[in-house]
């Protein structure tokens, strides 16, 4: 798991952006939301945990928990 902040939310597009501990900047959908987290708000500035992954447009953030 990495940790990061929330930089950026889009609510009416349901996408957003996270900011990792080295600075590496990540997509995240809100469907890439841990279960756990999901009955939670999601908004900037807030810290996260989060896994990688890797598909055709590049690195993504996913399994993200609120913390």
């Amino acid at each position: 798991m990495r940790n990061g902040i929330v930089k950026k939310y889009y609510k009416d597009k349901s996408y957003g952006f996270i900011i990792d501990e080295d600075e590496d900047e990540y997509f995240f959908h809100i469907g890439d939301l841990h279960a756990k987290s999901r009955n939670r708000r999601i908004m900037e500035g807030q810290n996260v945990e989060f896994d990688i992954k890797s598909d055709m447009k590049g690195d993504k953030a996913v399994n993200i928990r609120i913390k």
